[in-house]
């Protein structure tokens, strides 16, 4: 392990031009983080894990995310305002993906994220994953560099057991990639600084693909044999031409030139528990979102919340957008 450790540093020093001698120096600080492994440890049960549509939903759009939601906007709506006019991304994405992540800074995280990376990085409990610490590793290695550049001290950076930091949960490597200066101040502070925040997430989705006056999911009637239609995967696999002669129809009144040109995707929304099936029709800013988390569940929850915030504020829902 030592050698492995001072293998990793000799690398990220060339890599990085940073000196050695301060790259060992923050990984002797590093501390194992116990609780990083337990919460990263497969489950113990056999069998695959069910999918609950209705179950991830009901925790992530509930009441306190949405009550809080509007009073987020109400308070930043001048910076909202802005950013989703240079990004084209909806001001209700931008509140909905910081409700989600950090109940509006609420809940950032007390790990110290020298520590945990150091430990998924080298300790990672899955053998079978070894491309998971492969990612932890590099995400050390950005945050190593972040702190010869002065964006941050990693001796005291604190963030979830997996190293995000911040209200908008940016690992280092999305800080350093993606991350903006909202308040023109010189400096990015993703955790205390809440234009910054607003900022850093409409640009990585911008980045990501993000396609202005398209709404997150297609006002599409699909068709009974929806199954031949279905995907996984994060990237759209149709177009409009395939699904309406697959027999699609566009719901009345929203047939529209901007989401009809974009490539598409049909996912399910499946709930094994329940039984159920949820068929959507969705467009590359539902997957800009998957890149902030790969779940189909999580970008689903991101609209969803936002239309919810979006129809007490009174505009801004990426529903609307036809």
């Amino acid at each position: 392990m030592f050698t492995e450790i001072q293998a990793f540093a000799r690398q990220t020093a060339a890599d990085q031009q940073i000196p050695e001698s301060q790259v060992e120096a923050l990984l002797r600080n590093a501390r194992y983080n116990e609780t990083a492994v337990r919460l990263m440890t497969p489950p113990s049960r056999s069998g695959r894990i069910r999918r609950a549509w209705q179950s991830y939903r009901q925790r992530h759009v509930d009441p306190i995310r949405t009550r809080r939601g509007v009073a987020f906007w109400q308070d930043h709506r001048q910076t909202l305002d802005q950013v989703s006019a240079r990004t084209g991304v909806p001001p209700s994405i931008l509140v909905a993906i910081i409700g989600i992540e950090t109940v509006y800074g609420q809940y950032t995280g007390d790990y110290r994220v020298l520590d945990t990376l150091t430990t998924l990085g080298f300790r990672y409990p899955d053998p079978k994953r070894p491309e998971r610490q492969a990612m932890f590793r590099q995400q050390l290695a950005d945050l190593i560099l972040l702190d010869h550049q002065g964006q941050l001290d990693a001796y005291t950076v604190e963030g979830s057991f997996a190293g995000a930091m911040g209200l908008p949960q940016f690992m280092p490597g999305s800080l350093m990639r993606y991350a903006a200066d909202g308040d023109g101040d010189g400096r990015i502070d993703l955790a205390n600084n809440v234009d910054d925040a607003i900022a850093s997430v409409g640009r990585f989705l911008q980045l990501h693909g993000w396609v202005r006056d398209v709404p997150v999911f297609a006002p599409v009637r699909l068709p009974e044999r929806v199954a031949p239609l279905l995907q996984e995967g994060l990237t759209p696999t149709t177009d409009w031409t395939r699904l309406q002669a697959a027999g699609a129809q566009a719901l009345p009144g929203r047939r529209n030139s901007h989401w009809e040109a974009q490539p598409l995707g049909v996912i399910d929304l499946q709930d094994e528990i329940r039984g159920t099936h949820d068929y959507r029709t969705v467009t590359p800013n539902f997957f800009a979102i998957t890149h902030y988390n790969r779940s189909y569940f999580y970008a689903a929850s991101v609209a969803e919340l936002a239309h919810e915030i979006a129809d007490r504020v009174g505009y801004g829902d990426p529903d609307s957008l036809n």
